[in-house]
């Protein structure tokens, strides 16, 4: 005993330091040596690129040396990529590896912070101190959110997802404290540089914020037409060809294609069938818009945002596995569910979540890469579609928070951590700031 407490309890902080230490020099290690790198292969394009563009070459008639893929985002992505032509190899490399780092750190503070402070204060009584846990908690999570497949493949490729999917939420932060008459200048800024982020357009417009739509779709357009007045050629091709054409991404039935399209194609190898994607685009957009408009009205904005990324992967017609850092929101929000709620409420969020997880780091896959046909394949080499699909028409939608241990009362929580009182969604609806049928 140590001042009428026991010795074990005095010792635990210098126990979680030493944990937290052997826990991230062992993901630390585990990054280095066992998944497949990628060689900043896609910073390799964008440099090349941008280097050949700023000494007289052409932005789509790049490929780089030894392969055929070339630069396949818009005009706009080039023109905000070009100071990276000023500075050598080794810096660019560094220069994406800080820009995914400082999103990624954003991104946990933004989702998975609110929901660690909560599910500490909800256990207020049964673990004591629980304050001094939370920077444990978050330690463990920035390891396991590493640990994903389609995070640290985008930091291995220097791709730019992480940066993207920031700047979308930076809006839903923005509508979430009620400043959304500033929303939708970052959502328009993403999908200038790449057209996935558009469908958080089209979340803004059927949620009825018509202003921040508007603010998305003018700030998309005035990028792109900034970018047409730096290089009306670079402009012309890739709205009149190089957008079109799918064979300058890759194969759509590779098996790193985890979209609807990359399904079809894989079960029709020779000629996938338009007409079918575009029935199975349209019902995917249905349910997401149906299950979108109904958290905005529950009060739930980050399941809206949640739901949105999980459309936005199954409709475009490639996304490959880094692609899938969209699915985060989702993922925070499952485990959210997860650890919310009575003890019988949490077990099938929890192993579900817990599930979902696991399969999202496993690369499970690339098992089926050489062979994607046959009914195992379409079950294995299919899984994050099914993933993806799962939690568009089954994400658990926010529970009511009960009134914590020391009687303050219980919040509903959005996407990205601000709080409006359950009864302040019901009664103020469309007057409540950045809630749903807001305008300003």
């Amino acid at each position: 005993m140590n001042g009428g407490l026991p010795r074990r309890a005095v010792a635990t902080p210098a126990r979680r330091v030493v944990t937290a230490g052997c826990l991230v020099v062992a993901t630390a290690v585990f990054l280095a040596t066992v998944p497949l790198h990628r060689d900043f292969f896609d910073v390799a394009v964008y440099y090349g690129t941008v280097d050949d563009w700023v000494h007289g070459g052409r932005i789509y008639d790049y490929l780089k040396p030894g392969t055929r893929y070339g630069f396949t985002y818009p005009p706009f992505a080039a023109v905000s990529m070009a100071p990276m032509a000023l500075v050598p190899w080794p810096v660019a490399v560094a220069i994406s590896i800080v820009l995914s780092a400082v999103a990624s750190a954003l991104l946990l503070h933004w989702l998975a912070v609110p929901v660690v402070r909560r599910a500490l204060a909800q256990r207020r009584r049964a673990l004591a101190g629980t304050g001094g846990h939370e920077w444990f908690v978050l330690t463990v999570v920035g390891c396991l959110f590493v640990l994903l497949e389609p995070v640290r493949d985008t930091f291995s490729f220097g791709q730019v997802n992480l940066v993207l999917l920031a700047l979308v939420l930076a809006d839903a932060r923005l509508l979430a404290t009620g400043r959304g008459r500033y929303a939708g200048v970052c959502v328009g800024l993403a999908t200038a540089v790449k057209l996935t982020p558009g469908l958080f357009i089209c979340y803004l417009l059927i949620t009825g914020r018509r202003r921040q739509a508007a603010t998305a779709a003018a700030t998309a357009g005035g990028a792109t037409l900034f970018a047409a007045l730096v290089d009306p050629a670079a402009s012309r091709a890739f709205w009149t060809d190089a957008l079109w054409r799918t064979d300058r991404i890759g194969e759509l039935g590779y098996v790193s294609n985890q979209s609807l399209q990359g399904v079809l194609a894989r079960l029709q190898p020779d000629h996938p069938s338009r007409a079918l994607w575009a029935l199975c685009v349209l019902a995917v957009l249905a349910v997401w818009a149906y299950r979108a408009r109904a958290a905005v009205r529950a009060g739930d904005d980050r399941a809206g945002f949640a739901l949105t990324g999980l459309a936005a992967c199954l409709v475009s017609p490639v996304t490959w596995v880094h692609h899938l850092v969209w699915l985060i929101p989702a993922l925070i929000a499952l485990a959210d569910a997860a650890v919310s709620g009575t003890d019988g409420g949490r077990r099938a969020p929890r192993a579900v979540c817990v599930g979902t997880y696991v399969v999202l780091c496993s690369s499970v896959v690339w098992l089926w890469r050489w062979d994607s046909t046959g009914p195992d394949a379409f079950l294995g080499a299919n899984t994050y579609v099914w993933i993806s699909l799962g939690l568009l028409l089954f994400l658990p939608p926010r529970r009511r928070t009960p009134p914590y241990a020391d009687g303050s009362a219980g919040v509903v929580t959005n996407a990205v951590g601000a709080t409006r009182s359950a009864a302040g969604w019901r009664r103020r609806g469309a007057d409540c700031p950045g809630g749903p049928g807001s305008s300003g």
